[in-house]
């Protein structure tokens, strides 16, 4: 089965795998509606045809996996008075993010090149998560005024060591190659050139899988390690840093007040000041509250939580705000509003 080239979704069955493209390489295959239906409609397909035994995941062209979602798109709705468009996306993203996480059979990302926001979110569920030297994974909301979605709020914590799950959602970090197997964002990691040889290994499968998720996903694995590398597992010093600044901080003042402790000629402390500095102050409360919120959570609690905070902040205007300066205009001087954390009052939005 295949659907036609010009889709933004491609679907092709090959041996006991049912490949999955996404097909909007022009923008780093970023996610609109369409897609977002194209890719349930394949989970749909793949759950119920019994001769496919597994879902590859896969992005087009050369730049990444996928950038997130389409936020041009959902700022004019937003603009247009049509917020409930914005809403009508991130309800059947989440659906699909939560399918994969409870998909029955096994699921394969290859996160090669760019694999952001909603494509962290698609590629969260799968047994597998190949990364590359290209890699580069980051949920970078706050830097335009929304906030890290797709289950992070959840998923985190199961992922990443202590504190990454605060340190990446609010500073929007970017991890890179073999680090993203090291804080867990990725399972696995190979040089891009053998990207190709586990897909046809993957694909030409003559071995029966089990039937049930984790077996079957551990066969596949072992199937493909010729091509995997195992990263270095060196000390990093930033992980006790993280964990000591970030990790279970109540509060944006309890964070600023333990980084302000930290030694103001750190290059580390000054990029995250920097980096803290210049996102929406609204979208960095928020996200905390969620992160402290959704810890520990059953994921669809999480999902639901996440619902309820973007129809908050798509509605406020530091959203259309932060997509202006940063993507639009590109003048990257957002005027958020509040301005500071200082002027920030009490978040009117409950979970």
């Amino acid at each position: 089965m295949t659907i036609a080239l010009a889709s933004p979704i491609l679907m092709t069955q090959a041996g006991y795998f049912l490949v999955v493209t996404l097909n909007r390489p022009r923008v780093i295959n970023s996610l609109n509606l369409d897609m977002i239906r194209l890719v349930r409609a394949a989970l749909e397909i793949a759950k119920a045809e019994r001769q496919i035994r597994g879902v590859l995941l896969r992005g087009a062209g050369e730049r990444g996996f996928c950038a997130g979602a389409d936020l041009k798109s959902l700022a004019q709705a937003v603009q247009a008075g049509t917020a409930e468009q914005a809403d009508q996306f991130f309800q059947e993203e989440y659906a699909v993010d939560l399918a994969i996480h409870e998909f029955p059979k096994p699921v394969i990302a290859l996160a090669d090149g760019v694999t952001m926001g909603g494509g962290l979110g698609l590629a969260a569920g799968a047994d597998l998560v190949i990364a590359t030297e290209r890699t580069r994974m980051a949920l970078p909301e706050t830097r335009i005024g929304f906030i890290p979605d797709v289950g992070a709020t959840g998923w985190l914590f199961s992922k990443c060591p202590p504190g990454y799950p605060e340190f990446l959602a609010l500073t929007g970090y970017e991890v890179q190659g073999t680090e993203t197997v090291r804080l867990g964002l990725a399972t696995a990691y190979c040089r891009s050139s053998h990207l190709p040889l586990i897909q046809d290994a993957l694909t030409s499968l003559k071995l029966p899988l089990p039937p049930e998720r984790r077996a079957a996903a551990a066969l596949l694995r072992a199937e493909i390690a010729l091509f995997l590398e195992t990263p270095p597992t060196l000390p990093c010093p930033l992980d006790d840093w993280v964990a000591q600044h970030f990790q279970g901080k109540q509060t944006l003042q309890e964070l600023t007040e333990s980084l302000s402790s930290c030694s103001l000629e750190s290059l580390v402390c000054r990029e995250v000041w920097s980096r803290l500095g210049e996102r929406s102050p609204t979208a960095l409360a928020l996200t905390l509250k969620l992160l402290r919120h959704n810890e520990g959570r059953p994921l669809p609690e999480v999902f639901a939580a996440e619902a309820k905070a973007a129809a908050f902040i798509v509605r406020h205007p530091d959203y259309v705000e932060g997509i202006r300066a940063r993507l639009l205009d590109k003048d990257d001087q957002p005027r958020w509003s509040p301005p500071t954390l200082a002027a920030l009052g009490p978040l009117p939005v409950d979970f």
